[in-house]
């Protein structure tokens, strides 16, 4: 059994004559992302592996996540501007021995994924988290694996 943990980055400033790959977070986005990493690490969901979109508010809400986790962080530049396929060629290349992983990305990649994967219809907040059970041995066989929504977090309700 796997455990697949989608993260969309948390709320971003778009200062001016500043690239979409370089948006800095806003302060209410570093609020949010502390306290949903805290909230996940209290409510004991366990997390070997974080992925991350290299773009600056992805990879920032992946390491304020990774104050309470201290694991291993990998960016993959896939996860920017990502669409299904995209999430999935990221899945397909994790070590078998990651049993849990979280991947930091943006929407509307994210949202669609997730409602692919899952069959409902999700609309991922800022720093909004989906959690799913994935009943398979290796990520190679994702595709064809059962997969179970586990858990949903937003931030302004938890």
């Amino acid at each position: 059994m796997k455990t697949l943990i989608l993260v969309r980055h948390a709320k971003s400033d778009w200062p001016e004559d500043t690239d979409d790959f370089d948006r800095p977070l806003a302060d209410r986005g570093l609020h949010d992302a502390e306290k949903m990493s805290s909230y996940l690490k209290q409510n004991n969901v366990e997390i070997e592996k974080f992925v991350s979109s290299p773009a600056l508010r992805a990879l920032s809400t992946c390491n304020i996540f990774n104050k309470s986790y201290q694991i291993e962080v990998e960016t993959n530049r896939k996860l920017y501007n990502a669409n299904e396929n995209n999430f999935e060629s990221v899945i397909y290349d994790l070590n078998d021995n990651v049993n849990s992983v979280a991947m930091f990305s943006h929407n509307n990649g994210i949202s669609n994924f997730a409602n692919m994967i899952s069959g409902d219809i999700f609309a991922f907040p800022t720093c909004g988290v989906a959690g799913f059970q994935v009943d398979c041995e290796s990520w190679s066989d994702f595709d064809s694996a059962k997969k179970k929504l586990i858990f949903f977090y937003d931030p302004k309700k938890i």
